[in-house]
């Protein structure tokens, strides 16, 4: 537990973004082998209840989690197995479900094939990783016009049980990419309520860190500062695309630009190289370049980079996030880019709903 600038004391966590778990349903009960035996009912017939079905292992989302930390301490979810019949025709109880939470944007994959099995995109989204066994039949199943005395009974069926995978992607509105020590930590903290580490030196930020954009009416924004990124990360180098998946599902990415550096344009192709070579489709997603650090930068050199870039068509805002310089720009910008695609989507979404005029 650390204290903030402002004097509270905030708990760090660690953020774990993937893991991998074991899932075991449980089993059936056994179905019962038993007969009436009543007075003055001298030839009652069988009456052995079923077993009950085994609990299922049930993965389900919460809005509440923003990290798998909890993978760290437990990798093991077992479900209960459903309880033996009994007599007088009373069948076992089923097992009670073992239900796991997950962040929303986490996606569970097979363990050994890769396959994506579900994609936890909502809220509340449920995910039955293995299932229960049946219970067994009681002997009373078995019972026939040739054998009225059945002695027999099946077992329940064994859960299923199997190693999984779950990877998170984080379910950001607005993503911020960069070099180390672009600026981005000291933008999300300017930008919203967040603390991330700042520093001088490369890779401060190891890990994604999340930060809330209030907006007046209208809902607040998640904005998510990914790990520097550096030449030849798509093969590993440096903290590689360990953390790039988070962006994928960002709908707007910011560019962000150390404009005092030596050739801010050439850390700008770097940028675009490493997220064309993970995943061209990031590139076309709603961009904007972000020039950063302008309070140390040669005024000359930030005009010639908003000229390169308007000419590149890309919209482009210069600020200091360490002054506060350009903040109210950049707010405003992100609340009118929100609000346009908000209305695009609603759009679309009645276009979609419409009914086929010419039919």
């Amino acid at each position: 537990m650390l204290k903030n600038a402002a004097g509270y004391y905030v708990i760090i966590m660690a953020f774990v973004d993937e893991a991998k778990f074991f899932v075991k349903a449980g089993d059936g009960g056994k179905g019962c082998v038993s007969f009436r035996r009543e007075k003055y009912v001298p030839r009652g017939g069988p009456n052995g209840g079923d077993g009950g079905r085994g609990g299922s292992v049930i993965i389900e989302s919460s809005s509440r989690l923003q990290s798998l930390i909890d993978f760290r301490y437990r990798s093991h979810f077992k479900a209960n197995r459903g309880t033996n019949g009994m007599g007088k025709d009373m069948h076992g109880r089923k097992g009670e479900d073992c239900v796991m939470m997950v962040p929303v944007g986490s996606i569970i994959k097979d363990s050994e094939t890769g396959e994506v099995l579900a994609d936890m995109c909502e809220d509340g989204d449920q995910f039955i990783a293995a299932k229960g066994g049946r219970g067994g039949l009681g002997n009373r199943h078995f019972a026939s016009g040739t054998n009225r005395t059945p002695r027999i009974a099946t077992k329940g069926e064994e859960g299923v049980e199997c190693w999984l995978r779950v990877e998170l992607k984080l379910m950001a509105d607005i993503g911020l990419v960069g070099l180390p020590n672009a600026g981005k930590s000291t933008l999300l903290s300017k930008l919203s309520a967040a603390n991330p580490k700042v520093a001088s030196y490369p890779f401060t930020t190891l890990e994604p860190q999340l930060g809330v954009l209030h907006i007046p009416h209208r809902e607040s924004c998640i904005i998510a500062d990914i790990p520097g990124i550096i030449e030849g990360a798509h093969e590993g180098v440096g903290l590689g695309f360990t953390f790039l998946r988070h962006i994928e599902r960002t709908g707007i990415l910011l560019h962000i630009l150390d404009s005092s550096a030596e050739n801010p344009l050439e850390d700008f192709l770097v940028l675009e190289t490493e997220l064309k070579m993970y995943k061209k489709e990031l590139l076309d997603k709603t961009r904007l370049i972000v020039l950063n650090k302008t309070d140390i930068a040669l005024p000359e050199s930030v005009q010639e980079l908003e000229e390169i870039m308007k000419d590149k068509g890309l919209e482009i805002i210069s600020l200091s996030a360490l002054t506060g310089v350009g903040i109210d720009t950049i707010k405003e910008w992100i609340t009118d880019t929100l609000e346009t695609r908000e209305i695009l989507n609603n759009n679309q979404d009645e276009l979609d709903e419409s009914p086929d005029t010419d039919a």
